[in-house]
């Protein structure tokens, strides 16, 4: 197989998308990205959060992460549909050599928000129950501050009223919900919270319970094809992946079928992958090769590859 030429032919292909390698805001800039502005249904990020440590993904911090972010605001919108979304998740950071949070990702939003010209639609919280304890000197070693243990994901967009559809993602009931559906009796009236619960309220089955703004999910998988995938072909794994069970929730809530998913800061591509399984079509873009590269293992189909992921196309992959 010939090597690539062009920077902006992708490193692999599948039925729905393709994952590219660069920086998105250069390549977001030229063909044949571009031609998708305007279509993108759902961009679905994690930009690197603004960390006192650096890491090896990279990551910027103070003035000189807000403006990173921001500037990339005005593209974003170019490339959303009218009634698309931007979901963004951002960690939290730790003011250097104090126990005090930085207000930096906050103010990162806003700006982010600000030049956009974006209507926040809501604010959701990503609990990793797993996750260890930091920041390691105020949590382990002085013992003065709790576990960090979320991170904050906004959802904004152009409109206010972009696509969204919360019975595509409804729970399953409580088992006291289940019983007050089966008996068809309970309290109505006024509650002390002056909320008023009609006689036909809870009468009806809805199929699930609509979802919390709190979605709980980690990644403690030791058996996950990604992770079997970086081990047969000596690649070191993404050290911040997202788990899968967030990136659904979202793709689910705010498209539909075929519509396109757009990630910007792919990372291993779990937003890629999950696109591809819900049957939307999408676009990925990484900077690190080689993260990009261990990404191929998140799917069972690829029709075209570069020869620098190590693998070859139509393979059957790790499942």
């Amino acid at each position: 197989m010939k090597k690539k030429t062009s920077a902006l032919e992708p490193l692999y292909i599948t039925d729905k998308g393709s994952l590219f390698v660069g920086t998105s805001d250069i390549l977001l800039t030229q063909e044949p990205i571009c031609n998708l502005k305007g279509q993108i249904g759902l961009i679905f990020t994690s930009p690197p959060f603004p960390l006192n440590r650096k890491k090896k993904y990279g990551n910027l911090q103070g003035q000189e992460y807000i403006n990173w972010l921001s500037s990339l605001a005005p593209l974003f919108s170019e490339y959303l549909s009218e009634d698309g979304s931007i979901v963004v998740e951002l960690g939290n950071a730790w003011n250097p050599g104090l126990p005090t949070t930085s207000t930096l990702p906050l103010e990162a939003l806003l700006q982010f928000k600000k030049t956009g010209d974006f209507h926040l639609c809501q604010e959701f919280i990503c609990y990793n129950p797993a996750r260890l304890p930091s920041p390691v000197e105020w949590v382990n070693k002085r013992r003065n501050r709790v576990k960090d243990a979320y991170t904050r994901l906004w959802w904004l967009s152009k409109s206010p009223n972009p696509k969204a559809d919360n019975r595509n993602i409804l729970c399953e009931y409580s088992d006291r919900m289940k019983k007050l559906l089966a008996s068809k009796k309970y309290n109505a009236g006024k509650r002390p919270s002056e909320h008023t619960i009609g006689k036909t309220s809870f009468l009806k089955d809805h199929g699930g319970a609509i979802p919390p703004n709190v979605i709980v999910a980690s990644n403690t998988k030791s058996n996950d094809p990604y992770l079997a995938y970086c081990r047969q072909h000596g690649v070191g794994p993404h050290p911040a992946r997202m788990p899968e069970d967030v990136s659904l929730f979202f793709i689910k809530f705010l498209t539909n079928e075929n519509d396109w998913v757009m990630d910007p800061f792919a990372g291993s591509n779990t937003t890629g992958a999950t696109a591809e399984k819900l049957g939307r079509r999408w676009i990925s873009i990484e900077p690190n090769q080689s993260y990009a590269g261990g990404s191929v293992g998140r799917f069972e189909s690829i029709t075209s590859v570069s020869i620098q992921s190590n693998r070859k196309p139509n393979s059957a992959g790790t499942h």
